[in-house]
């Protein structure tokens, strides 16, 4: 990751899950198997300059495995 989370994460929904997600069978072999989700929300970030930004962050997360590959979906919301 290129920033760093510096709160909760806010307003989380549920774009896909298991067979809807595009990644799955690189998911399931990298991390194991599990119920497979690819989830959003917005949180606080530090990005690697120091700059604060609130941001819309999606991530997989798998019960059993937790939340994996965090990513920052531009733009920047504030």
């Amino acid at each position: 990751m290129d920033f760093e989370i510096l709160g909760p994460i806010q307003n989380v929904e549920t774009i896909a899950i298991g067979g809807s997600i595009r990644q799955l069978h690189r998911l399931r072999r990298r991390y194991g198997r599990g119920r497979w989700r690819k989830r959003k929300g917005t949180a606080k970030v530090r990005l690697r300059d120091g700059t604060v930004h609130t941001a819309e962050i999606h991530w997989y997360e798998a019960h059993g495995i937790g939340r994996r590959e965090f990513k920052i979906k531009f733009p920047l919301l504030d």
